[in-house]
């Protein structure tokens, strides 16, 4: 298994599969999270199969299954690794066979796979311990496919937005620039490809990008908001204010707006040695 030199070693510190207090907070509402999580477009689905040598898929970090299900649905058999036994309990429910695990402790018995994939979850996987257990448990000529959804409101709403944030937490560095883009993902899929390269046995990691829009009203964004990572870490007055202030920002814009989608995806193939 490779290890992180001294100097990355101090670094990772800081990166988000250091914090699993955050990274295993999603469970305490699995019903909300999916419902309310957007799904990924079915034409990456459809690449990532295309690409892929078999049906075989391993999906990383699975919470309720959303990732799971849209490969199911054209044909793939598919086996989930969730650390949360509260979402990996709902998505045994919607018809997805589950291991309680992380992906880095996981014990994969022999086991071989035609995709690796991981949907919104791959910043809670050590990138290079992650990328050397993908490496072991994929089939030659199969597929690592690593995908987030980013998402940027309209600039009016966005920057309404993230006023509220700067308003409700001023010492807080989330949005103080605006709502996250595109290209506030660059630092995940990077650190993603970086882990590919240093554990070898992978072709050279390429990036996707698939753009998409979802209409929203008020109340479906309110209901989606308390999912997000850092919301669950709030005390309770601070989600209640923030809350209030989009609520009243999507109001202000007649009570519905279009979220731009991209998924970005960074994927490898496996090499035969």
């Amino acid at each position: 298994m490779p290890t992180l030199p001294p100097e990355r070693a101090r670094l990772s510190e800081n990166q988000p599969h250091r914090h699993r207090q955050v990274a295993e907070s999603f469970g305490s509402d699995p019903e909300r999270y999916d419902r309310t999580r957007p799904r990924y477009p079915d034409a990456m689905v459809a690449r990532i199969v295309a690409a892929s040598p078999g049906p075989d898929v391993l999906d990383v970090g699975c919470g309720t299954g959303i990732v799971a299900q849209q490969f199911q649905a054209v044909g793939c058999k598919t086996l989930g690794v969730e650390p949360d036994a509260r979402m990996a309990d709902f998505a045994r429910r919607s018809g997805v066979e589950v291991e309680v695990a992380t992906f880095e402790a996981w014990d994969h018995a022999g086991r071989e796979f035609d995709a690796v994939v991981a949907g919104q979850a791959w910043h809670w996987v050590d990138p290079v311990a992650g990328a050397a257990k993908a490496a072991q448990v994929l089939r030659p000529g199969g597929r690592l496919a690593l995908f987030w959804n980013a998402f940027q409101p309209p600039p009016d709403v966005s920057e309404a937005f993230a006023a509220v944030y700067r308003r409700v937490m001023p010492d807080s560095p989330i949005y103080q620039r605006g709502m996250p883009s595109p290209d506030g993902y660059s630092a995940l899929c990077a650190n993603a490809a970086d882990g590919i390269r240093q554990v070898g046995g992978f072709c050279a990691p390429e990036q996707w990008q698939l753009e998409w829009d979802r209409p929203y009203t008020r109340d479906e964004w309110l209901d989606q908001l308390p999912t997000h990572g850092f919301h669950t870490q709030l005390p309770p007055a601070e989600p209640r204010e923030i809350l209030a202030g989009i609520g009243a920002a999507i109001d202000a814009v007649g009570g519905t707006f279009t979220m731009r989608y991209t998924a970005v995806v960074v994927t490898a193939v496996r090499t035969a040695t």
